[in-house]
């Protein structure tokens, strides 16, 4: 099995905006540069990064909680693994947490150095 990978990170805006942009496909297409669809519910698909990260929305949970069945295209079919973006208030800003669990062996190294290079540095930028 896999270790989960778990990424702490401070942003100064507060938890709505934060779980806003990453649920809203206007938002993460900016942010990100590249094209995202999202369907904003939970049982919602969504595909982000011109399809190359496609899954579903299992839990919303507005300013406090976004759990996905998340994939990368090129998987097997039918290998998901499960995200869990999870926001908590500090005194100046959002303490963002990521759980990221059950992908193939073997794509640990790549998806942990990916999130910070497309997702956590994209999304700071665009909030500042």
């Amino acid at each position: 099995m896999t270790e989960p990978i778990h990424q702490e990170l401070a942003y100064e805006a507060d938890p709505d905006t934060i779980y806003e942009t990453l649920i809203s496909a206007k938002d993460f297409s900016e942010f990100t540069g590249a094209p995202a669809e999202i369907d904003a519910r939970e049982g919602g698909a969504f595909s982000c990064f011109g399809g190359q990260i496609i899954g579903r929305i299992i839990e919303l949970v507005p300013g406090e909680r976004i759990v996905q069945a998340w994939r990368v295209a090129g998987w097997a079919e039918g290998d998901y693994s499960i995200v869990r973006f999870s926001f908590t208030k500090l005194d100046s800003g959002t303490r963002l947490t990521l759980d990221h669990s059950g992908f193939p062996d073997g794509s640990g190294e790549h998806l942990e150095g990916g999130w910070p290079k497309m997702y956590w540095d994209p999304l700071r930028r665009y909030l500042a």
